[in-house]
């Protein structure tokens, strides 16, 4: 902090990615930090998540790449199959060290791993309430009121909503009746089942009729992660993300019981499996991430969605430039904030930005036909080597030019 300013008293609603990685920089900034996070424990779960561009520097800054490349996903690259299983084009990750990342970073972790990592590095400085929330909150020119799912109620400088997607904090901090959602009219389901011989580290994709879309991969000796994407704009596909468990699983397995290669195998195995998760496929936009004392950050604050390939590296890269802001200026809120906007905003609309909703239709065709003319294109792609140059040649990855800020405090204190 600047000499003379007092630690602030700093709460943080979601013990995902950004929000501990914001507690790892302000703690290091001297502010007392509180994460509450509305599951019972540490929520370290989900599937295979990747780091790119920024998102690499931001956690090297850390002093954690090291760490996280301990517990990286051995998956050599993307293969695009028929029925069969049979490649019909298959394109390598970019290992050269130069250039942007193919489909497959060279940096592709487990989200369960990256929260523990991130979890070990900020658990001595930062105060951690699990099974809370935050219900609601007020605030005035000099302090943020939050009201938690316990009954209680606490003070704070500052209200961070590090809290997702569908966040509470975003509801209650924008007008009545806003949308932040852009849609892009796709699904996805995911789960895991026993990995058998035949999973191979290459990530299998493969295209079903109807905008359909299966992709395996497999992150370790004896799982396997199952991929459903739909292209359906219907209120019945937005609905059942909020219904039980039971009906999401019975809406995939309908939408995909014909689609033959190993459907059957996939839908057995998620009736059994230890982790599942439905999601519409959105992006977070609003004109403003902050409010008096309350800020947001992460994806609730800009989700880029999975498709921007940035979703991870996006939060990180957020929290780095809000936590600098707030240890540069800790007694100017106002100042700090829009600040944050200001800095990251470019990097925000250029991630989001290179979402293109055409070629993603063209990457989930609706017919056979259409099929077929996207696995003969890009074998031929790949036969010339198109995929490999044009990442080894490209200047720049999928954040474009904009560069990380300084750091948000020395990586040795705390």
């Amino acid at each position: 902090m600047t000499k003379g300013s007092r630690p602030l008293r700093v709460l943080v609603a979601g013990g995902g990615i950004a929000g501990q990685a914001l507690a790892y920089w302000l703690t290091r900034g001297g502010h007392r930090v509180t994460v509450v996070e509305r599951f019972p424990a540490l929520r370290a779960t989900g599937a295979q998540v990747d780091l790119r561009g920024q998102g690499i520097e931001a956690v090297k800054r850390m002093g954690l790449l090291d760490t996280v490349r301990a517990k990286l996903v051995d998956e050599a690259g993307v293969a695009f199959i028929d029925a069969r299983g049979k490649a019909r084009a298959t394109i390598m990750a970019n290992t050269s060290g130069q250039g942007r990342q193919t489909l497959t970073s060279e940096y592709e972790i487990m989200r369960g791993d990256l929260v523990r990592i991130l979890n070990d590095a900020t658990k001595d400085d930062t105060e951690y309430v699990f099974g809370t929330s935050v219900d609601g909150f007020e605030q005035d020119e000099h302090e943020v009121t939050a009201h938690f799912s316990d009954g209680s109620s606490g003070a704070f400088d500052l209200l961070v909503g590090a809290d997702g997607q569908g966040s509470r904090i975003r509801q209650a901090l924008l007008p009545k009746g806003y949308d932040p959602y852009w849609r892009l009219g796709i699904h996805m389901a995911y789960w895991f089942i026993p990995r058998i011989a035949s999973d191979s580290t290459i990530r299998d994709t493969y295209m079903v009729p109807g905008g359909r879309q299966i992709m395996r991969r497999s992150h370790n000796p004896t799982e396997t992660q199952v991929y459903f994407v739909l292209r359906e704009e219907s209120e019945e596909a937005s609905a059942i993300h909020r219904a039980p468990v039971e009906a999401q699983q019975e809406f995939w397995a309908a939408r995909f019981r014909d689609a033959g290669w190993q459907t059957e195998r996939f839908i057995e195995g998620m009736r059994t499996s230890p982790f599942f998760y439905s999601q519409e496929v959105v992006q977070v936009r609003t004109d403003t991430w902050s409010k008096g004392r309350v800020v947001l950050a992460g994806d609730a604050a800009h989700c880029a969605s999975p498709y921007s390939g940035m979703g991870i590296s996006g939060g990180l890269v957020g929290a780095h430039v809000l936590a600098g802001e707030i240890n540069r200026h800790p007694d100017d809120l106002p100042t700090a904030l829009a600040n944050y906007d200001s800095v990251l905003r470019p990097f925000v609309d250029h991630i989001q930005g290179g979402v293109n909703p055409r070629l993603l239709r063209l990457a989930m065709p609706r017919t056979r036909r259409a099929i077929d003319a996207f696995q003969a294109a890009a074998s031929l792609a790949c036969f010339l080597r198109v995929p490999d140059l044009v990442a080894r040649l490209a200047k720049e990855d999928r954040g474009g030019d904009w560069r990380l800020p300084a750091n948000p405090a020395p990586v040795s204190a705390g």
